[in-house]
């Protein structure tokens, strides 16, 4: 048995995020942003004054990869950690000023590099190339829950 990589959805997915993650970065660089923090703030502009506990379920990521995340947000002035009024050893993370005014640009940057990667499909290849891959990703979790 050999490996093929190009037959591997392993080795492809990760060959596609890895440029992904680099076309986006090239794009946001410019805004200050990483893109490590892509994430946590899509889902704090989504909804701000999540715990740092939402967020690592929200996102699916290592509890001491967020911290260090928020961490370097913190120290960038992305966003602020208060407590929690109903908890007060929990902290809720909220976005500054600074963050907020990124947003627009940012989901610009993000937008383009989904573009330049699904160019050569057509709408209906790209509803069907998304819709798979949020079945792969559901079989995944699926089987880490198990």
């Amino acid at each position: 048995m050999t490996f093929e990589k190009n037959s591997s959805a392993g080795y492809l997915a990760n060959h596609m995020a890895r440029l992904f993650a680099s076309g986006l970065q090239r794009r946001i660089k410019p805004l200050g942003l990483a893109t490590g923090q892509f994430p946590a703030l899509l889902a704090l502009w989504q909804k701000e004054g999540q715990t740092q506990k939402d967020l690592v379920g929200l996102l699916d990521i290592e509890q001491a990869t967020l911290a260090n995340t928020l961490s370097r947000m913190e120290r960038d002035g992305l966003i602020v950690r208060k407590p929690c009024e109903e908890d007060g050893r929990v902290q809720r993370i909220h976005l500054t000023d600074q963050a907020r005014a990124l947003k627009n640009d940012a989901v610009e940057a993000a937008m383009a590099q989904n573009t330049i990667a699904l160019a050569g499909l057509s709408e209906k290849e790209t509803e069907q190339f998304l819709d798979y891959m949020r079945r792969a990703i559901s079989a995944m979790q699926n089987d880490m829950a198990t």
